[in-house]
């Protein structure tokens, strides 16, 4: 363990908290999404929905729970939401009547043209280049991932 690893280990300091600098982040970075989304009438967790459905077609609600890392709690009222916006369908499966399926409706779907304008408006409001998002996303996933191990370790 180095010094600076030993001067780390037992600060209290806010500003030396990663879970504090993770948050600050994800707050910034959504509040810059913020105005974009506006446009297309969403908020930031039913976008992310319509990306799942985007990038897959139809699926489970819960795969999409899963995809999301969400419950289904949480994703149950915005995929109401959005079936009231008339941008997705639900429907029971026709071989499991459990399960219920949620694609896009022609609505969900003619506003992924105007969707796709998203995330280069976002390099260009936050100043960062398509290098270092591609690094920052890399390094967050690996986090997510060892983070994900620890806590299934206890």
């Amino acid at each position: 363990m180095t010094n600076e690893d030993r001067a780390y280990e037992g600060s209290l300091l806010l500003d030396d908290q990663l879970c504090f600098a993770l948050y600050a982040a994800q707050r910034a970075v959504t509040a810059a999404y913020r105005p974009l989304l506006d446009d297309l009438g969403l908020t930031y967790p039913q976008y992310l929905v319509l990306l799942v459905l985007w990038e897959r077609g139809e699926t489970s609600v819960k795969e999409l729970a899963r995809s999301l890392r969400l419950d289904y709690g949480t994703v149950s009222p915005l995929l109401k939401r959005l079936e009231g916006a008339g941008l997705v369908r639900r429907e029971r499966a026709a071989d499991d009547e459990r399960s219920v399926l949620v694609a896009c409706t022609g609505r969900g779907e003619e506003l992924r043209e105007r969707a796709a304008r998203v995330p280069g408006a976002l390099l260009t409001t936050t100043g960062l280049g398509a290098q270092e998002v591609a690094r920052l996303r890399e390094e967050l996933w690996k986090l997510t991932q060892r983070a994900d191990t620890a806590a299934d370790r206890h």
